[in-house]
């Protein structure tokens, strides 16, 4: 009996996912791995700093910003956006915890398209490619954009399946 195997962004991707299982985020687990070749080189997931209450302890440290509508919107109206600052980001957590060496022409799987904080990160940290699931579309642009102006490819693993009781739903 042949079983098929998995195609080894499906594969990177699983593994992303089972990382974010570690987070203890009530609003959203964001999982990220680092990959060389084929060789898995460093995981991370989003949470609290070591040694710290987390939110599912302390509650989420939420702050508001108000933003503007995209210019194509036809309302004129502030966006009003909440944000948990108490955790560090999948991949702000990745980069402090994998050295610059392992990273220089790897790939970052992540469940998550970044945030404009983050790819900018990314974009200084030797990656050459990010391969992400879930899309955020309030920063979809201008990361694309950042990332088309280093050279990193970026994209999106279309019709993929995250593992069984790996997905939280986004509760911002």
């Amino acid at each position: 009996m042949t079983s098929l195997r998995k195609d080894w962004d499906t594969y990177f991707m699983d593994i992303a996912f089972m990382v974010s299982t570690r987070s203890r985020c009530p609003r959203r687990h964001v999982g990220t791995v680092l990959v060389q070749g084929k060789k898995l080189l460093g995981t991370a997931y989003n949470g609290a700093p070591m040694g710290v209450q987390d939110c599912s302890e302390a509650g989420c440290m939420i702050v508001e910003e108000f933003t503007a509508p995209p210019d194509d919107s036809p309302s004129s109206e502030m966006i009003k956006k909440q944000r948990c600052i108490r955790t560090i980001h999948a991949e702000q957590n990745l980069l402090l915890f994998t050295d610059r060496v392992d990273r220089e022409g790897s790939v970052v799987y992540v469940t998550d398209q970044p945030c404009w904080t983050c790819a900018n990160m990314l974009a200084n940290s030797g990656i050459v490619e990010i391969v992400y699931h879930r899309s955020y579309p309030k920063d979809h642009e201008k990361v694309a954009s950042l990332m088309r102006q280093r050279g990193i490819l970026f994209r999106q693993i279309a019709n993929y399946n995250a593992p069984p009781d790996t997905e939280v739903q986004d509760g911002s």
